[in-house]
């Protein structure tokens, strides 16, 4: 009898551990079986029925998880920020900092003198000292004189070659000497900018072309008949062309390399001679011809100077 009193609690505590449902008053059900209507688990509940706190029951009927609610409150939140007017949008302006020229040229007064010499003639050398004065009347353009002088002695730069030539072959080379040169240029400058020195020194820099007609003054130095020839110096109307940069060390001083052909018509003296001695006094018969097309190329160093040495900026208010 013991035995099937502990078998009859057994099976009555596995009965109700099978219950998992309340029913509307929250009462345990005493049905049990296979399934069914009246039996089994019953996973389901009234949706009308609050649910306890605490009760342990897994409610799946209630409409807090309904989606299609949800959809519809945000249509209603989506129309109610469309009755509010066009969301305003944030712009981002973009900002450009220009910096200012380094050393303006303009209505500025330069003043360069430099250092002259010809690479092109293989007889006579001309060193020259130059100096150019220029106004600018824009911030690129500029209109000015320059000036070389080249006759510091009467004796000639002769070369060695011109000499051992002469002597050798007893040919005489048509060789002139040269007085001065006067010009009156135009400047444009179509690049300039900056460049850094050891990551550290930071220089501006100019390209500029410049050109313009003067007159050269010349004689030639009598070597085919020099008992009987002199010559006097005379005006040639000449043209020059040329490139240079600048290398500005402050706002109003600078360091310029220049490159530039000096081209004019030149009176060589006459290879012949007259066998008459009163024709070889005759000056019609010193000069050759035709004159001759001549360049002076010259390389030219020096520094430029602005004046005033300040300026300022005229901004646009």
């Amino acid at each position: 009898m013991l035995v099937f009193a502990m078998l009859a609690a057994s099976a009555t505590g596995a009965k109700a551990q099978m219950d998992f449902n309340l029913d509307e008053e929250g009462e345990a059900v005493e049905e049990g079986g296979d399934g069914g209507e009246e039996g089994g688990m019953d996973f389901g509940s009234d949706p009308d029925a609050p649910v306890e706190e605490g009760d342990g029951s897994a409610d799946f009927g209630t409409g807090e998880g309904d989606i299609i609610g949800d959809l519809a409150s945000d249509d209603g939140n989506q129309q109610a920020r469309e009755d509010q007017g066009p969301r305003r949008t944030e712009t981002t302006e973009e900002v450009f900092a220009v910096q200012q020229i380094y050393a303006l040229r303009l209505n500025r007064v330069e003043l360069a003198p430099s250092a002259a010499f010809t690479v092109n003639d293989p007889y006579v050398a001309h060193p020259s000292f130059s100096l150019a004065l220029n106004y600018w009347f824009t911030n690129v353009l500029a209109v000015g004189v320059n000036a070389l002088w080249y006759q510091w002695s009467d004796q000639l730069n002769e070369s060695d070659l011109n000499f051992f030539v002469r002597r050798s072959t007893r040919l005489g080379i048509p060789i002139t000497q040269w007085q001065l040169g006067a010009y009156l240029n135009f400047t444009y400058v179509p690049f300039y900018g900056k460049f850094a020195v050891f990551n550290k020194f930071i220089f501006q820099w100019d390209a500029y072309i410049v050109g313009g007609v003067g007159l050269m003054r010349t004689r030639p130095v009598p070597v085919i008949d020099p008992e009987f020839r002199s010559f006097d110096y005379g005006n040639r109307v000449a043209f020059n062309l040329g490139l240079g940069i600048r290398i500005f060390v402050s706002r109003f001083l600078g360091i310029f390399l220049e490159f530039r052909d000096y081209a004019y018509l030149e009176r060589f003296e006459n290879l012949e001679v007259a066998p008459d001695p009163m024709l070889r006094r005759d000056e019609s018969t010193w000069f050759a011809d035709s004159p001759t097309f001549t360049n002076n190329v010259t390389t030219q160093i020096g520094f430029t100077l602005f004046f005033p040495f300040t300026f300022e900026y005229n901004l646009p208010k």
